[in-house]
């Protein structure tokens, strides 16, 4: 790990504020000895958690932050009034030079728009999207976007495309990673229009890209290609079930180990397989905003202190890549199959 890097932290993002993201802050802090931290937000309440996590001290500066942007407030809301708030200096960090990523537990809205404005696009890239690790059988699968963009044309598709194969090779060290399309059947003529156009235009062979066709809701968990693009709104969908899915299962389980005394005695014997089997069921926590000049990595509303020392480890690795050449590379391969496709101008005065 780089000596001098510098993960900038809003203090205040989530459902819990600093009494998880500074002991998740502590354990990052444990397993990357050369990490250090700009924590954003109430320096008093920052303080007050520090004093509990003797040696990391010395490894944080605190930068105080008055405001806070809700959980529930609206993006355009949180634009007008982001200048001051602990999200807004977090992002600020990293545009100014003074850390290689940001992290925040924050709303998914507001963090979006607020690094959109400050950190800006890369080069051709339309719309940032948000990506999760997603469990299997064998491995982890990228999936994009789970929430970020609702409506998506088929450029966007295969943008996404991009975006999550240059990720993949990034967050796993993988030379070729595999990419497939979510669909409603795996045949070519099945599903809308614009994720039919995305298939043709990935099947061009003009891009860098491993391609496989169309994936179905059912293979997620299979792992059968490495990267799985689909839009926003049915992302976040399949996200969302996914995490309400495991759950239940968890719950069930537990109600199951706990319904009489061997059940109990069974369940503490079986305690660390128990624990890694919930850890794998859900979806991984740290969710990266690709397509944007900068790293931020998201982590949800609810994190716990595991799951903030995740996205810090994610934005580490991102930090330290180079995956944005790649994605510069086939970008401008991209706007090229685009235009390939427009149908010639008609001679209007013809």
């Amino acid at each position: 790990m780089t000596k001098s890097l510098v993960i900038s932290v809003d203090a205040m993002g989530g459902d819990h504020g600093p009494s998880v993201v500074v002991p998740g802050v502590a354990q990052a802090a444990t397993e990357a000895g050369g990490l250090r931290f700009l924590l954003h937000g109430d320096e008093t309440a920052i303080v007050a958690e520090l004093a509990k996590h003797a040696g990391l001290k010395d490894r944080v500066e605190i930068r105080h932050a008055d405001r806070v942007v809700a959980m529930d407030e609206k993006p355009a809301q949180a634009l007008r009034r982001g200048k001051g708030t602990s999200m807004w200096a977090a992002i600020e960090s990293v545009k100014g030079g003074e850390a290689a990523a940001a992290v925040s537990a924050g709303n998914t809205g507001a963090l979006m728009a607020i690094s959109l404005l400050i950190l800006r696009m890369s080069v051709d890239v339309e719309r940032p999207c948000l990506v999760v690790q997603w469990p299997g059988v064998s491995g982890v699968t990228t999936v994009l976007d789970v929430g970020a963009n609702v409506d998506c044309d088929a450029e966007r598709l295969v943008e996404f495309a991009i975006l999550g194969e240059a990720f993949h090779r990034a967050a796993h060290g993988m030379a070729k990673p595999t990419v497939g399309l979510l669909n409603v059947g795996s045949e070519e003529m099945k599903g809308h229009e614009e994720v039919r156009q995305a298939n043709a235009i990935l099947r061009s062979g003009k891009f860098d890209i491993d391609y496989r066709g169309f994936v179905e809701g059912d293979e997620l968990f299979q792992n059968k290609v490495d990267v799985v693009v689909t839009d926003g709104f049915t992302g976040n969908v399949a996200l969302k079930t996914a995490e309400g899915a495991a759950r239940y299962i968890g719950g069930e389980l537990r109600g199951a180990l706990t319904g009489s005394l061997a059940a109990k005695l069974g369940a503490l014997l079986a305690r660390s397989g128990l624990m890694k089997f919930r850890e794998k069921l859900s979806p991984d926590a740290a969710a990266p905003l690709l397509g944007l000049n900068g790293v931020v990595v998201k982590s949800h509303g609810g994190a716990s202190a595991r799951d903030i020392a995740a996205a810090i480890r994610m934005a580490a690795k991102l930090a330290q890549s180079d995956f944005a050449t790649e994605i510069e590379r086939n970008m401008t391969r991209l706007t090229a199959a685009v235009a390939e496709q427009q149908p010639p101008a008609v001679d209007g005065a013809a």
